[in-house]
């Protein structure tokens, strides 16, 4: 059985669904020297916390733990703390906590200790279902991560993306899966024999608009997580793709085939108002929002070959602009959370494709990726980490990587 990963992914804010593989490729040139004392409490709870606390910070290659196995759980009181002895371990960072575990809810209490200034930086506490530790270990891993790095973590979020499965048995299975951000807990949203793709997630977390190809066209449809109730956004007889939310969840732009050319429109949701956007003889797709909502990416043929253009939405009459000039194929382009710069697919001299990014304030791009087939790059809502498609030795699967130079593989699992 043969498993590729297809053209979509994304991550999703926030709360549970076997695990993939995990690969670190490279990890950060000065890492966070970390000791993470196993949490005081059950075992029963305590062990599986503490192994997926630690695969969160190993997964940014921003962390090097200390190996903890010979250190017993144990709860550490604040003038319990030997600052001299840690530092003599060479660690920056110290985690102690405890789980008090209820009837029915589980507290997660841990503190985090600077060791260089001697002094404790972090108290927390996260509570849940016994049956929710994995995600309480994720929230933990957040809180680890945002105080010593100073960055938002993305444990706690979601993985949204497309497979396909071929067998001898099936032609050809195309899934629309979500899965926590280290890939555990997969859940199939959707199957289908035809091809799904360029799923988009509602700024409320609710719903996800895709594209399916069961009617014979291409047609947008929004699914509600939940429930699973479905529908097609528009009734017209025409090719309908590439998604894309705006951050009020108000509209979607899309792709319509509506006189024989490809352009771009929004969608009021409310009253399925559509407005033409791009009015070219060459092909305009792939649209994207800013967070602002007021801008909006997307790509085009028009200048002779796939480039970036920007369309502003508070302009009237306002005409896109091209902000992509280095090489002959620059696509599927979506702002950094700041708006700082834009993260895109850019096809080498050498006719290999990378994730590319360009800062605003300047005039040449930065290559992030050396693989021979990237696809698909996806920003977390941290602005720190892009996860991305790549195709190895006939396989497909999830990869990553830190603006800090750490990178990862995240395997599909076996379907």
């Amino acid at each position: 059985m043969k498993k590729n990963i297809l053209l979509s992914l994304l991550f999703l804010p926030l709360a549970c669904f076997g695990e993939l593989f995990l690969e670190i490729t490279k990890g950060s040139d000065d890492p966070f020297k970390v000791a993470i004392i196993p949490f005081a409490g059950s075992a029963k709870i305590s062990n599986p916390l503490h192994e997926v606390i630690r695969n969160d910070l190993n997964r940014t290659g921003e962390f090097s733990l200390l190996d903890t196995k010979l250190l017993l759980p144990l709860r550490i009181e604040d003038g319990d703390i030997n600052y001299q002895d840690w530092s003599l371990l060479g660690m920056d960072y110290l985690v102690a906590g405890n789980i008090v575990n209820g009837q029915s809810a589980v507290d997660v209490i841990y503190d985090i200790y600077d060791i260089q200034k001697r002094k404790k930086i972090r108290s927390s506490k996260v509570f849940g279902l016994p049956s929710q530790i994995r995600q309480l270990a994720h929230y933990t891993s957040d809180g680890i991560y945002e105080s010593i790095s100073g960055i938002k973590g993305i444990a706690s979020t979601k993985l949204l993306y497309v497979n396909q499965i071929k067998s001898e048995k099936l032609n050809s299975n195309y899934r629309l899966m979500l899965a926590d951000s280290d890939g555990a807990n997969e859940k199939t949203l959707l199957s289908s024999s035809e091809p799904i793709i360029s799923p988009a997630w509602s700024p409320n977390g609710q719903k996800v608009a895709y594209v399916s190809f069961e009617t014979g066209l291409a047609k947008v449809y929004i699914q509600d997580i939940a429930s699973g109730k479905r529908e097609s956004v528009l009734s017209q007889d025409t090719q309908i793709s590439s998604p894309s939310w705006s951050p009020d969840g108000k509209y979607l732009s899309l792709t319509l085939y509506q006189d024989g050319n490809a352009e771009i429109y929004i969608l009021r949701l409310r009253d399925k108002t559509l407005t033409r956007m791009t009015n070219q003889f060459a092909i305009d797709t792939e649209s994207s929002w800013s967070p602002k909502g007021n801008k909006i990416l997307f790509t085009s043929d028009r200048s002779g070959s796939p480039q970036i253009y920007e369309l502003n939405l508070r302009k009237l009459n306002s005409k896109a602009k091209r902000i992509s000039f280095e090489g002959t194929y620059n696509a599927k382009a979506a702002y950094l959370p700041n708006e700082e710069g834009i993260i895109f697919v850019h096809r080498s001299s050498d006719g290999l494709f990378h994730i590319a990014m360009k800062y605003n304030k300047e005039n040449f791009i930065r290559i992030l990726t050396d693989a021979k087939m990237d696809e698909s790059p996806s920003v977390a809502p941290n602005g720190n980490m892009v996860i991305y498609g790549i195709t190895e030795e006939d396989q497909s699967m999830l990869a990553g990587f830190s603006l800090s130079g750490a990178s990862f593989k995240l395997p599909a699992s076996q379907g």
